[in-house]
This record gives structure tokens, sequence and C-alpha cells, in this order.
């Protein structure tokens, strides 16, 4: 385990899928981050990697094999190695190995780096591809579950969401099941504020194409303490906690790829959201927590 902190927050990730385990409010002596309950939902902040979400049959083609892999892919069940660490900043590193290249036939380094600034922890997600002639194609995204009610004085309900600028999104239906259904996207009303119930999710996780710099706000008109995601650059927003089985818990998950579509053909390379990434080069993305 490496703890990271300063006045505002202690941070704690374990080597075990570079995983966030705990974000202390120092002001409050709060956590913030939900704690894992194996009832309800046994992690905290999972990294998704190679794939977001599921694959169809949980499984794909590439260069003529068909390959297994599980949802969300294998870098939150693996151990990383601490690059580096300083009393304000962690990166862990996974590479490729036997036991990756039997699901997954590629060549990758993956350093995740969590850094303090006052009240807010930026995560950042770096991949090199080291193959000098193959491609690297993936997806990757942040899975951080956080308490609600975030106050003694406050319940599940008393909260709610909303995005920053205020504007319409394309909402992308989730059929538990059978996967992404993107030809039945609709414009959602996210130009106001989403009420916060837990029937909310009964369908799934809601998913959201962004544009451009986006805040995502969990708050509550009865308290002072919220929460909010800043993501440039990331296509894809996933929202989530858990239904029937319910805990006390919201997932903001910022996201470069999604889950595959009804229908899909399991063509990695065709695959919605997939990223490419040409031989030697690096591909470089994150977002900022911010706890108040």
């Amino acid at each position: 385990m490496v703890t990271i902190a300063n006045d505002f927050l202690t941070v704690k990730i374990s080597r075990h899928g570079a995983e966030l385990t705990s974000i202390k409010d120092n002001l409050t002596g709060r956590e913030r981050l939900w704690q894992a309950d194996p009832a309800v939902w046994g992690r905290h902040a999972p990294v998704l990697f190679p794939i977001v979400g599921a694959l169809a049959d949980n499984q794909y083609h590439y260069a003529g094999k068909t390959y297994h892999m599980g949802q969300h892919g294998f870098a939150r069940d693996r151990d990383f190695t601490v690059l580096s660490a300083t009393p304000f900043k962690a990166s862990f590193v996974l590479k490729d190995d036997d036991k990756t290249r039997a699901m997954y036939p590629f060549a990758f380094r993956l350093i995740i780096t969590f850094a303090l600034e006052n009240n807010n922890l930026h995560v950042t997600y770096h991949v090199d591809n080291p193959d000098k002639s193959e491609p690297l194609f993936f997806s990757i995204g942040g899975h951080p579950g956080f308490k609600v009610p975030m106050t003694p004085d406050t319940q599940f309900s008393d909260y709610y969401l909303n995005f920053k600028p205020r504007k319409s999104l394309v909402q992308i239906p989730l059929v538990a099941g059978e996967g992404i259904d993107y030809t039945h996207r609709t414009l959602a009303a996210t130009d106001a504020n989403l009420a916060l119930t837990h029937e909310t999710f009964d369908h799934d996780a809601l998913i959201f194409a962004l544009l451009g710099k986006t805040t995502f706000n969990l708050v509550s008109d009865k308290t002072k303490h919220g929460v909010s995601v800043t993501m440039t650059d990331t296509p894809y927003l996933g929202v989530w906690s858990p239904f029937l089985t319910t805990g006390d818990f919201v997932c903001i998950e910022p996201w470069w790829g999604i889950a595959d579509t009804i229908g899909s053909t399991g063509d990695l390379t065709r695959k919605l959201g997939i990223n490419r990434l040409e031989p030697g080069t690096a591909f470089e993305k994150g977002y900022m927590i911010s706890i108040f």
C-alpha cells in the first residue's frame, strides 16, 4: 500500500490493480471512497484496461484468432510495480507478460499516476506501445465509487447529479446482458439536475457521450460537502450504483472506450470507442477528483 497526503486529503493506493482504496478528507476526518463491502460490491475504484465494459460472449477476434477476456479486462486483478513515490505523488506500472498475452496479444506498458493538488486528486493514464511494428488496440477507464451519503445527517436521496457546463448530452442505452444499444441513443436532459435514487440505476449504468471539458458533480442542498470529477477529452462517462442489491455509493466513471454494441462482430479493430496506438507512440489522458 502506498500513501500520499497533503493538508486536505490522505489517499491510499494498493499495488494490486493500482487501485485507490481510500480518499480521506483531512478537514472532517471522513472517508469519501466506498470501502468495498463484498456483499454489495467488493471493489473501491478499479482500473479498466484493456477493455471497458463487457465483450460480446466475453471474446474478441484479432489477426485471425479468437481471444477470451472478462468484463473490464485484467489490469484490476494484476499486481503493479511502484515506479515512483513521493509525499504527494505516486506512479505504478504494469507491463505485458505471458499471462496477459494469452488473452491479449499485445506489448504494452501502462503507467498510472496519482498526484495531489490541494483538495484535488489528479489521475493520469499513460499507455506506451513498445512494439516496433504492430499497433496497439485498447480501451481504458476509471471506476471510482464515492460514499453517499457524505455526512451523517443526510441520506442517499438527498443528493443529486449535474453536469457543468449545463447542456443536453447524448445518452447511450446499456441493455443488461446484451450490450450497448448505440442505434437508440437519445438526447438526455442533462442541462438540469438529475435526482439520485437507487431506482435511477434499475437498468444498469447511465452512459453519456461527452464533448470537451466536463465536470460531473455529486452534491446535496443539505450539505456543503460533495465530490466532482472533471474530465477533458474523455469520450464517455458511466454513472453506476448497484440495483436491486443496493449500496450507499455512486461510481463516476471516465471512459476512453465502451462495452461491445448489440450485434458486435467481435473484431477488436472495429470496436466502438477503441483506441489505436501506433508502434513506438504513447497515449496519455486523465481526470481530476475534487473533494469538498
